[in-house]
């Protein structure tokens, strides 16, 4: 099969845990060796978040006389290149010596200049505050928050993918058997130019809205988004909520998940099953082979209608 995984961002940080090369690597470690495995015996386009990291080099640029920043689509090529060099780095250290490629592509992504996205940021990176720290940042830097977890997380914009511009190195890499690690957060967002070309725009695009319309567009047999909790819950915040273990995606899409979390990851995953009738997976990192094989996670399928929860 060909599949498209999409990592979350607890491949490289688990929640509350300090952004550093260790902790990272450490993560990278676990999330390789259940990629080898699938790389044994299917083809796979792996991309991967950069919330965290995207938000550490924010920051550090407010550091930095404002006329020498660097804007956030250059960011997101930075933190693209890191973390597609570790994981294929890694991932290369749990493959066999022979007989497996690996290619990692800076890779930039289309966006549209009307997209409502930029009026209404919802996309969390960098690192959580307290609601004191969040209330002075918002006052210092004029950022958006967003409570996340207990904490505050500052917010940007994050448009839908249009187009991916690199999607003809990234056929020609996997029809000749390379793993490739590609969109990288979401890609790096460019707009189209006025009379030709592209200039880059201050965002960051949902990766798994990114992984969802590269699966589509390389006719990916399956798409895994792998993330921190099980899969799709019902009533998430309550004492009963509900794992939903197969759902239909226009029922999916009837209900309501948070915008910058799990919202992307069922749209993402709704849009893959409607457009090309196949399936799509939400579960958490640890069960990618059992997500595979369709024994755990949320399946979204038009196969059934309704939706299954226990």
């Amino acid at each position: 099969m060909r599949i498209v995984v999409a990592l979350g961002g607890n491949a490289l940080l688990k929640p509350g845990e300090a952004v550093s090369a260790v902790a990272q690597r450490r993560n990278l470690r676990i999330a390789t060796a259940q990629l080898a495995k699938m790389a044994l015996s299917h083809e796979l386009a792996i991309v991967h978040g950069n919330g965290p990291q995207v938000g550490l080099l924010a920051l550090q640029e407010m550091s930095r006389p404002v006329e020498t920043r660097f804007s956030l689509d250059v960011l997101d090529a930075e933190t693209e290149g890191m973390i597609g060099y570790l994981i294929e780095q890694e991932l290369r250290n749990s493959l066999p010596a022979a007989g497996y490629a690996c290619a990692t592509l800076l890779t930039m992504v289309e966006v549209s200049r009307d997209d409502p996205a930029f009026g209404h940021p919802d996309k969390p990176i960098g690192p959580v505050y307290t609601e004191a720290e969040a209330t002075a940042a918002m006052q210092v830097h004029g950022w958006t928050m967003v409570h996340d977890g207990g904490f505050y997380r500052r917010t940007v914009p994050s448009p839908a993918p249009v187009r991916i511009l690199q999607l003809e190195p990234v056929r020609w890499l996997l029809e000749r058997g390379s793993i490739v690690i590609c969109a990288g957060g979401g890609g790096i967002p460019v707009l189209a130019k006025v009379g030709g070309g592209y200039q880059g725009v201050e965002a960051v695009v949902d990766k798994d809205r990114s992984a969802a319309l590269l699966a589509c567009e390389i006719d990916a047999d399956l798409l895994l988004i792998a993330t921190d909790v099980e899969g799709v819950f019902l009533d998430w915040a309550m004492p009963a909520r509900r794992l939903i273990r197969q759902a239909h995606p226009d029922d999916l899409a009837g209900l309501t998940f948070p915008a910058g979390t799990m919202g992307p990851k069922v749209e993402a995953a709704c849009a893959f099953a409607k457009r090309t009738g196949r399936r799509a997976v939400i579960g958490a990192l640890n069960d990618i082979e059992r997500m595979c094989a369709g024994s755990a996670g949320t399946l979204v399928s038009c196969d059934q209608s309704g939706i299954a929860a226990d």
